[in-house]
């Protein structure tokens, strides 16, 4: 089944939508058949699991790190992961780029921005990111490429709150890019879009979305 949900999402996906296949608590054996079906791009939010099942697949799968990452744990993934979508703190981005800088590597990041009305989500509030990046000392770092944001909707039935959310980070990468980013190719990423909500996200400009559960079915916990 998991080949045949890959398809009907790609079906679904207008193209420039890069699919993120979320992995997390799912066995390698599952990873393998969405691999087997053609899926490289691979999702995680946990350090350890991402490392555990790493060192198992084929070497070109491209890792993404969804979930929140502590600066204690960056060392652990910055020598493969392909994309960190979750980089909510200046302190987090100065240790991606220490890291990264040890293993002459240019890391690519989202920064996480909060939009949804539930507090326990993790993100930069808008405002002080913007006086982070105004105060211009990021700029100094030189292993790490800020490539777009992130950001998770309110887990409700409520659909025009979760438009109006993802609707609000566009908005967001529109001000960034204007003020910060004008002319740099590489800023083109809006990381927004999960199994329940995706298909709002995508008419809403995402270009990255993360999907788990209608490729490999309900969560395992662990």
């Amino acid at each position: 089944m998991i080949a045949e949900n890959l398809q009907r999402i790609r079906a679904e996906l207008p193209e420039g939508v890069l699919l993120v296949a979320v992995s997390k608590t799912k066995p390698v054996e599952d990873i393998l058949e969405a691999y087997r079906a053609g899926q490289r791009d691979f999702g995680e939010n946990k350090v350890q699991e991402m490392v555990g099942k790493k060192d198992q697949l084929p070497a070109d799968i491209r890792w993404h790190m969804i979930g929140h990452l502590q600066t204690n744990k960056v060392k652990y993934i910055v020598p493969f992961v392909h994309l960190i979508h979750s980089v909510d703190s200046l302190k987090l981005l100065r240790t991606v780029d220490k890291e990264a800088r040890k293993v002459n590597k240019v890391q690519d990041v989202l920064l996480e921005i909060h939009i949804a009305k539930e507090p326990s989500k993790f993100g930069f509030v808008f405002e002080d990111l913007l006086t982070l990046l105004r105060e211009g000392t990021w700029r100094e770092l030189t292993h790490v490429r800020i490539c777009g944001v992130m950001g998770m909707a309110t887990f409700t039935d409520d659909h025009e709150q979760v438009r109006s959310e993802f609707r609000y980070l566009h908005d967001c990468f529109d001000r960034l890019q204007q003020e910060f980013f004008a002319g740099a190719s590489h800023f083109r990423e809006i990381s927004m879009g999960m199994s329940g909500d995706y298909p709002i996200a995508v008419e809403e400009g995402s270009t990255i979305v993360r999907i788990g559960t209608l490729i490999f079915g309900e969560r395992n916990y662990l």
